[in-house]
């Protein structure tokens, strides 16, 4: 198992976790995802998967829910 923390901007409700969630559960190899909402912040979203899985891959997953991956 390996695990990767995001930090996402954008998120300010339960409804921005599920989309944010559903988007990153349909990556290939991702086991699990865990939200900790900041409304108005940055949220950190920790992705356990199976495999690496490339972190491109990840981002690219949260902008699609509508979101943006703030890079550290």
């Amino acid at each position: 198992m390996t695990t990767e923390t995001l930090l996402v901007t954008g998120m300010t409700c339960e409804h921005c976790v599920m989309s944010v969630t559903e988007e990153l559960s349909e990556v290939d190899g991702v086991a699990a995802v865990a939200v900790e909402l900041v409304p108005g912040g940055s949220s950190a979203v920790t992705v356990t998967s199976d495999v690496p899985v490339d972190a491109e891959t990840l981002r690219n997953a949260v902008t699609e829910a509508g979101y943006e991956v703030v890079r550290a």
